[in-house]
């Protein structure tokens, strides 16, 4: 499932899940409903309510402000704070006549808050206008093309474990490329600054950059600009599950050989 396929609901209430569910489906979306118990796991478990959103890449997140069963001003505040999650659009319905409670979803980031009655007559537009969607034909068609000569100069880095040099030319390449593939270079300059991290001895910075790297490589398409993004993503995923298992305290342990290069599409 594609990143924008998806639109995670903070809702409660069986009377407003029923026509989220059957608007989304219209607009080929699916669903993902998250409960308290999913997003807050018991203490000691590795999994949170920003690693399950990152996780899922939604397109838009859609919150119920009345629910009790939800605490939605803590997760969204989190999820606005955080650079892994910040991008992604939240709006919000509660009733008319509770305005504070409509001014604290503003406060904490909703791009759009509803009262209750105007959010179910106008809710497939209000999808429409607010997921995040990516223009896959023009995606693949920017990938189509060849890296640029400041993208090859950070592969390159990347490849030698020269991870600051290649995230500052990589960094380059993307402010250069005007096209919808620079991503890619954001996405292979992230990998760089988490593994740079793990050499650094800082477990939660590496962290919060795998996290935060989702963002960019998971829209791209398998291949682009002759990167097996596939296989890109798949080693970030390696990485982060073995560091994840070792935990802050032994970190030194991790094995560098986990930093493989990028790697190139076959026959390029």
């Amino acid at each position: 499932m594609t990143p924008s396929a998806v639109l995670l609901g903070l809702v409660s209430d069986l009377f407003f899940a029923a026509p989220i569910e059957t608007a989304a489906r219209a607009l080929g979306f699916q669903v993902h409903w998250v409960d308290r118990g999913e997003a807050e796991p018991p203490p000691g478990r590795s999994a949170s309510f920003i690693a399950r959103v990152v996780e899922l890449q939604p397109a838009l997140i859609i919150v119920e402000l009345s629910s009790e069963a939800i605490p939605w001003e803590r997760w969204i505040t989190a999820l606005k704070s955080s650079p892994a999650t910040r991008r992604i659009p939240v709006i919000a319905f509660g009733p008319h006549v509770n305005i504070e409670l409509r001014e604290r979803a503003e406060e904490v980031g909703c791009e759009a808050v509803l009262a209750k009655s105007r959010f179910l007559s106008d809710l497939p537009a209000l999808i429409q206008k607010h997921a995040r969607r990516v223009d896959q034909a023009a995606l693949a068609e920017d990938c189509a093309a060849p890296l640029s000569a400041l993208a090859l100069k950070g592969i390159d880095l990347f490849n030698r474990h020269e991870f600051f040099e290649a995230h500052e030319e990589l960094e380059h390449a993307w402010n250069e490329d005007p096209g919808p593939a620079r991503e890619l270079y954001r996405g292979i300059l992230q990998v760089a600054v988490a593994y740079l991290q793990i050499t650094r001895g800082n477990y939660s910075g590496a962290l919060k950059m795998f996290l935060r790297l989702r963002q960019w490589l998971d829209p791209l398409p398998d291949e682009c600009r002759s990167v097996n993004v596939a296989q890109l993503r798949a080693d970030a995923l390696d990485a982060r599950a073995a560091l994840e298992a070792l935990g802050p305290e032994r970190i030194a342990a991790f094995d560098h050989a986990l930093f493989k290069p990028v790697p190139m599409a076959k026959g390029r």
